[in-house]
């Protein structure tokens, strides 16, 4: 059924919000994903913030060519299914669960993006889906500073353990 025009004016403000509060926009094709993959998607990117929104190219056009004209014009290139996925808090955990998802399921592929206040190629985004989390990097810093501490340790521990093996030799050898 089509839309009046009144539900399409609101959409069109629902979109221009979403829009306006976003830290990443990432354009995906979900052309051959199962509904229940979808659903799955969809509840993925919600825990983390995120929004998976399928409207019509010429929607999303209208309201990104007052936004930023190269990502409304990188809509228009694409011929397949199109969503798009709004970020809202962190611009990082939308593009890493939409890279580990796609490498699940072949049939979802990022196709574009924009993060701050540039479009982004797909490699682009998978680079920043890449990005360790934080957790790790911290758990990376830790251990590289534990490291030289715990091999000091461990080299004075040595000379003790050597000279702690010379006596018991000696003991042994006067038994």
């Amino acid at each position: 059924m089509a839309k009046t025009k009144s539900q399409k004016e609101k959409l069109l403000e629902e979109l221009k919000e979403k829009i306006n509060q976003q830290k990443i926009m990432i354009l995906v094709d979900f052309t051959g994903l199962k509904v229940k993959d979808l659903f799955d998607l969809r509840k993925k990117l919600k825990s983390v913030n995120s929004q998976f929104k399928v409207e019509k190219k010429s929607l999303l056009n209208l309201v990104l060519k007052d936004y930023d004209t190269d990502f409304a014009q990188k809509i228009e290139q694409f011929k397949t299914q199109i969503a798009i996925v709004f970020g809202f808090e962190d611009p990082i955990s939308p593009a890493r669960v939409l890279y580990k998802f796609s490498l699940l399921n072949p049939n979802l592929k990022i196709l574009s993006g924009y993060f701050e206040k540039k479009t982004r190629e797909t490699e682009e985004i998978i680079t920043l889906a890449q990005i360790p989390t934080r957790e790790e990097l911290l758990a990376k810093l830790v251990g590289s500073v534990s490291s030289p501490i715990s091999n000091f340790i461990n080299v004075l521990e040595a000379n003790i353990k050597g000279l702690l093996y010379v006596l018991r030799r000696l003991e042994a050898e006067q038994r």
